[in-house]
């Protein structure tokens, strides 16, 4: 959730740390700060709200390095100037930059007060300082490696000391670290992002590791002491793609690159010539496959709810029971791992913190999980082992909307080799091989369509409740499109079951209570009508998506998708809500790419 970025090497460090919060503010943040060594000393800037506040506070050609940077969304303590990070020690020798929470916080402040520390802030990071301070050792190194030692809880950390400013520490714990090799310079991020323009290659930390960092390179270790080897991967990322282009938005410039981002997530996967997909990060044999007798899948948020997507295709296609659920309640009802049944981890990031957890529980009961994730090298891909990137790109953007849909597409890939192991017929997976080939034109066009959306944005905007109701995949999509608009235009948003609003919801329908209907034109579809015609008998505005063909109802808005396979249809239906969803948050007048109390990565619990 938190930004670090930092630096060491023959550069002055500050240009290169701002240039990393600019790059992580999406991420979500409500302070920022920094410091750098300069002649043995800390020189220390921060402040509440935005990167460019933090600007305006430093010099003209500030100099020095090694520096740490890092932007804030709080956890313990208020947002505010003397909350921001970097934190110190009582003698402005050490600073530490800190993502993840010290849950034995308490009792260290307690007993650093003792000691006679004071506190000049309410973070449970400024804890860590002091503690590093207070370790009677000669290196960096041994200092935090023996405060370490002390806390309980998540962190990612960096760590300059004025008086040895030769080398950084960093260190992780439950939260993301990586070091970006350059050309004797090294550079710490806690997100790719950060990293891209000045490197491709990198060495993600695992948990229970320390790097010291120098300019002329690094060496890891585990928490107690013992050497680590580790092997930089090249990001498939280049710093061109992290820009916005001709668009006002990143989100509006996401859903815009869908169409090339499900070719990427389809690109080698497709064997027409044996009606079926290949997936070779599965890393499963046809025989282990077939042992499967149920699946679960894992996530947070839209992750969650493609998922959902997910298992409905899963069940169709496969005949595999399949449920999805919030990896964020997974681990907390002691679920029962089962030797038959895949556990499936969701995340954009890679880093999700339940994500994660979820999988570390399946893995510790001896289960067995695939990743669905997009970032390469991540920590859930790591932890898993195996599984599905998809290759969609960066994704900027707080709010998920090309990931999404290449998540949905991932999953459809996933269905298709599974079904075609078992009874899905030769023609069956034909036609559903023909129609992901086809799937980003599809895409393409209705995007080319933006304009349509406008008007029936400009109307929703206008209400305070909005209500999204569909049947089967098409409540996932109710789903999805209830979540894209609260979270971009602040808007209250539910998604129903069509068949559960007579069972209570109906009551709130009134003239001032649009329900957007997911209507594919598939065997529900008559049913789908009726739900429409009691929302119009208590004179609730209906706005409406589904595919071309006849309709024998009056709605207020219509939005049209292509016809595809019934089986991919909740792909191209959430196309246009997502559309919607950005067009309400301009007519709104919403901060759509950094939406207020909303994280990127969340990373803590």
């Amino acid at each position: 959730m938190c930004g670090i970025v930092a630096y060491i090497g023959r550069q002055d460090a500050a240009p290169i740390l701002m240039e990393g919060l600019h790059r992580l503010e999406y991420r979500g943040y409500d302070s920022a700060g920094l410091a750098v060594v300069r002649g043995a000393a800390l020189r220390l800037y921060k402040t509440q709200g935005k990167v460019r506040n933090l600007e305006h506070l430093l010099p003209q050609g500030l100099k020095g390095s090694p520096g740490i940077a890092h932007t804030r969304w709080a956890t313990h303590g208020e947002p505010s100037d003397r909350n921001a990070h970097p934190h110190t020690d009582a003698a402005s020798r050490y600073a530490i930059v800190h993502n993840g929470i010290i849950e034995n916080a308490a009792a260290l402040r307690a007993q650093l007060t003792a000691q006679g520390v004071e506190f000049r802030s309410d973070t449970d990071s400024e804890v860590l300082a002091h503690l590093i301070a207070a370790m009677p050792a000669d290196t960096l190194e041994k200092a935090v490696r023996a405060a370490l030692q002390l806390v309980t809880g998540a962190y990612g950390i960096a760590v300059v000391d004025a008086e040895r400013p030769e080398a950084l520490v960093v260190a992780r714990q439950g939260s993301p670290v990586i070091l970006g090799v350059g050309d004797r310079e090294m550079f710490v991020a806690s997100d790719a992002a950060a990293l891209v323009r000045h490197t491709q290659s990198v060495v993600h930390l695992d948990d229970g590791e320390i790097a010291v960092v120098r300019a002329d390179g690094f060496e890891t270790s585990t928490l107690e002491g013992g050497p680590t080897v580790k092997v930089p991967l090249v990001l498939e990322w280049q710093a061109e793609a992290l820009g916005k282009g001709d668009f006002a938005h990143f989100m509006h410039k996401e859903i815009a690159e869908q169409p090339e981002a499900i070719r990427r997530t389809l690109s080698g996967r497709l064997e027409p010539r044996f009606q079926t997909t290949h997936l070779g990060g599965l890393e499963m044999a046809a025989r282990e496959l077939l042992e499967v007798r149920r699946i679960k899948i894992l996530g947070c948020g839209s992750a969650y709810i493609a998922g959902c997507i997910g298992a409905q295709l899963i069940e169709q296609l496969a005949r595999i029971p399949a449920h999805a659920e919030p990896a964020s309640e997974f681990r907390y009802r002691n679920p029962v791992i089962e030797p038959d049944t895949l556990y499936v981890a969701v995340s954009q990031s890679g880093e999700t913190f339940d994500t994660l957890a979820a999988v570390q529980e399946v893995t510790r009961k001896g289960g067995r999980a695939l990743g669905v994730v997009n970032a390469v090298g991540s920590t859930i891909a790591r932890a898993c082992g195996r599984g599905i990137y998809l290759h969609a790109g960066p994704e900027i953007a707080v709010v998920s909307t090309k990931t999404f849909t290449c998540t949905a597409v991932a999953f459809a890939l996933l269905a298709i080799h599974l079904g075609r192991l078992r009874d899905l017929s030769t023609g069956h997976g034909e036609r559903l091989v023909a129609a992901l080939e086809a799937l980003p034109d599809q895409v393409a066009a209705i995007l080319a369509n933006d304009a349509a959306i406008e008007p029936i944005a400009r109307s929703i905007a206008g209400y305070h409740d909005v209500y999204f109701v569909g049947r089967a995949a098409g409540y996932a999509v109710a789903m999805e499109g209830a979540l894209k608009l609260k979270e971009v235009s602040y808007q209250h948003a539910e998604a129903y079951p069509a068949s559960e609003l007579k069972h209570g919801p109906l009551a709130l329908i009134d003239p001032q209570t649009p329900t957007v209907v997911v209507l594919p034109r598939d065997e529900l579809f008559a049913k789908n009508v009726s739900t429409i015609e009691e929302i119009r008998a208590r004179r609730g505005p209906i706005y409406l998506v589904t595919q071309p063909g006849p309709l024998a109802v009056a709605v207020d808005g219509l939005l049209e998708v292509p016809s595809s396979e019934p089986e991919l249809d909740p792909i191209l239906l959430n196309i246009p809500l997502q559309l919607l969803a950005y067009r309400v948050a301009l007519a709104r007048g919403t901060e759509i790419d950094q939406p207020r109390n909303l994280a990127k990565s969340v990373t803590v619990e």
